[in-house]
């Protein structure tokens, strides 16, 4: 009876890594299992995704016939209008990815469309729901109260994620997805990681993560906030028109 207990528990651990993590194959899913303290082979959970119909989204098609794995995507609240009269009252968010000699770097970015200001980043060596939920986490302790904000995001899994949408029910906040396969539902925050590629990812070869996660962090914090001008700002930083234009949300300056 013991046996079966501490079998289905592991179970249910495997169920909700995959629930959180869909594109995840049985490898990684069995690592975020023992992760928890439970004792399972790779071979073991492989059995149990393959008698569940637990599989990778990336896999092969092989799930039933409609089911669904992750949340059901926002509706399109934006509808391309990139802007916003207010701080926190529309923001973007999206992925971007780079390799290093030691694999790639993720970079999830939220962008606050008043000021163009990144208001959350996180940066990983693995692109899981967590990359987006450190993000959302940054965003809210740097703004403070942001109840019914907008957050615009496109349909990826991670955003998608259980873990996401709890981060969302927590801060109150409002989530928009644009359409499968339209960039330009988007283009807001493509257009901030554009300038991330040319100002600092394909400027050299990167050895490590962590000397490309040193060099996103700078850009963004020192030279995107407080030295870049902006046109739609008055040429003016994003640091500089929160401070002038609404000096009460200049927080963590």
């Amino acid at each position: 009876m013991a046996w079966v207990t501490r079998s289905t528990t592991s179970q249910n651990a495997i169920f909700d890594a995959h629930r959180d993590d869909p594109e995840f194959g049985y490898r990684f899913l069995a690592d975020e299992v023992r992760a928890q303290g439970f004792e399972v082979s790779d071979r073991v959970v492989w059995r149990i995704c393959r008698d569940m119909g637990w599989w990778s989204c990336f896999g092969k098609p092989r799930r039933r016939k409609g089911s669904r794995t992750g949340t059901p995507a926002h509706d399109d609240l934006v509808l391309r209008r990139f802007s916003a009269s207010a701080p926190n009252q529309l923001w973007v968010a999206d992925i971007t990815e780079h390799p290093t000699a030691e694999g790639k770097l993720y970079c999830c970015a939220i962008k606050d469309l008043y000021s163009n200001r990144i208001v959350g980043w996180s940066l990983d060596s693995r692109m899981k729901a967590r990359l987006v939920v450190a993000a959302i986490e940054m965003a809210v302790a740097r703004r403070g109260d942001v109840a019914g904000c907008i957050l615009h995001s496109d349909r990826g899994s991670q955003f998608r994620a259980r873990k996401v949408q709890r981060a969302l029910t927590r801060h109150r906040l409002v989530g928009s997805m644009g359409q499968v396969g339209a960039a330009g539902d988007n283009a807001a925050m493509e257009s901030f990681f554009a300038l991330l590629q040319r100002n600092v990812l394909d400027r050299q070869r990167w050895a490590t993560r962590d000397q490309l996660r040193i060099a996103i962090v700078t850009w963004i914090e020192r030279t995107y906030h407080r030295r870049r001008r902006q046109a739609a700002l008055g040429r003016l930083t994003p640091i500089e028109y929160e401070t002038i234009i609404t000096p009460q949300t200049a927080t963590a300056a």
